[in-house]
């Protein structure tokens, strides 16, 4: 049986997650198998996203007191479309896929249905379909408490028995604090129903995140080939299962946190290898993954097609010795340490608590690793439709890539800083730029930059 240490990286619709390596080698979450032939198999995407809202709608109709009662009408409504998306969750080609398959204007209202008299505990305890759940809550206490009292509003991602079943029997068992901490990372204090889960592209989770300076470790959502999912892997197949403190949505995978942003980035070669090898050659990759120099962060990284469009010239310079301190400010340039930038929510060392981003248009400039120099960031958002442009030009082709540490913006093209032509700056509009011009650029801030 071939396992793994993490869940397969996960592609996104508009954000992906790659589970805790530590807490993946104590769960030991086993490695599926994929069909070469699968992805030609798929039906177009509007023919899923139509029956994945159908279901959905169906679902949230018989959704009314009893975790059993959906999950059992949700599988046999859905089962026809999970059959065709299922393993779509397993397969790393998707990651890249994702920024073509992101939906825009398909936000759905949740329906509302009857609340029962059961507090969202009491629903997980008396369902056939979470025992295993419900027997690991019932191991701390002050979970039980939580989940039972009324200080807030819940939302539960609960995992049924069959997650579990990723998990070897003869798997070691993880320490009760991993335990109790993946717990947490399914319950939010927030309400979210399915309509709002729907236009919310993270919600905050109950997972204090010390990577993040204490704050609450966020839950990506994404819609795709695989329908509604939380860290894409891990698909809603019953909703708003409704309690008198909170709402329950049924998920088939087990929700993992995830790794540091350096290790995101190795895991990826395919995507990351140029921007790795720049990291690792200028020494920049050891502080990054050194979590004692920053308190979360934001990681604008650049794929392996981003710096190809610096050109043959311009790469060959910044991978010589001779180019090696020029390649360090340009890296520098990418990390903003003690920010982190989400597409719906803003984490700053300034403040305790987390900054909700307005509908619209937002604008923040975020101080990078390089000396003296910014980013100027707009966001514009609207439900599931997000924006993030970066010095006017540069677009977020991938957003909220989770990490422990902060959240990994992945972009189009190279970050160039501008320059001054007559005293005014001018920002970098992708033009061409010559080795001599790059070095003009950064010329300000050889020798000088520190992370």
């Amino acid at each position: 049986m071939k396992l793994i240490t993490v869940l397969p990286l996960a592609a996104l619709s508009s954000a992906f997650v790659v589970p805790d390596q530590n807490v993946m080698n104590q769960i030991a979450i086993e490695s599926p198998k994929i069909s070469d032939s699968f992805f030609e198999k798929l039906p177009t995407k509007d023919r899923i996203l139509s029956e994945t809202e159908t279901t959905f709608s169906k679902v949230a109709k018989c959704s009314k007191n009893a975790i059993d009662q959906a999950i059992e009408y949700a599988a046999d409504v859905g089962h026809h479309l999970s059959r065709k998306v299922e393993e779509t969750a397993f397969d790393t080609k998707s990651w890249l896929d994702s920024q073509y398959t992101n939906i825009e204007g398909h936000g759905h209202h949740g329906h509302h249905g009857h609340k029962s008299n059961l507090t969202v505990y009491e629903l997980i305890a008396k369902s056939n379909y979470t025992t295993k759940l419900a027997a690991l809550i019932n191991e701390y206490d002050d979970l039980v408490e939580l989940l039972n009292g009324t200080a807030a509003n819940y939302t539960v991602f609960a995992p049924i028995d069959q997650a579990f079943e990723h998990i070897p029997k003869d798997a070691p068992k993880p320490s009760k604090e991993t335990i109790k901490n993946v717990l947490l990372y399914h319950v939010s204090s927030e309400f979210y129903p399915a309509g709002r889960v729907l236009v919310s592209q993270t919600i905050p989770s109950s997972y204090v995140e010390e990577g993040l300076g204490g704050q609450l470790q966020r839950l990506s959502t994404n819609i795709g080939l695989a329908g509604l999912t939380v860290n894409f892997y891990s698909r809603i197949i019953a909703i708003d299962i409704f309690g008198t403190n909170g709402v329950i949505h049924v998920v088939d995978h087990i929700l993992v946190p995830p790794p540091k942003a350096a290790d995101i980035i190795q895991l990826l070669p395919g995507q990351f290898s140029t921007f790795e090898l720049g990291l690792t050659k200028t020494g920049v990759f050891e502080k990054i993954n050194d979590t004692s120099t920053h308190v979360g962060g934001t990681l604008f990284a650049p794929s392996n097609f981003a710096f190809q469009l610096l050109g043959p010239q311009v790469n060959a310079f910044l991978f010589s010795s001779y180019g090696q301190k020029y390649l360090k400010a340009l890296l520098l340039y990418h990390i903003v340490p003690n920010k982190t930038l989400y597409s719906d929510a803003f984490y700053t060392t300034d403040t305790a608590e987390e900054t909700g981003l307005p509908t619209g248009l937002f604008h923040v400039n975020l101080p990078t690793a390089l000396e003296d120099k910014s980013l100027s960031i707009n966001i514009f958002r609207f439900g599931r439709f997000i924006s993030i442009k970066i010095n006017g030009f540069t677009d977020v082709v991938i957003d909220d890539g989770i990490a422990q540490d902060g959240v990994i913006q992945v972009v189009g093209s190279v970050l160039i800083p501008p320059k001054q032509i007559d005293g005014v700056e001018q920002q970098w509009q992708g033009e061409e730029l010559s080795v001599e011009d790059f070095m003009e650029r950064f010329d300000p801030f050889i020798e000088r930059e520190e992370l």
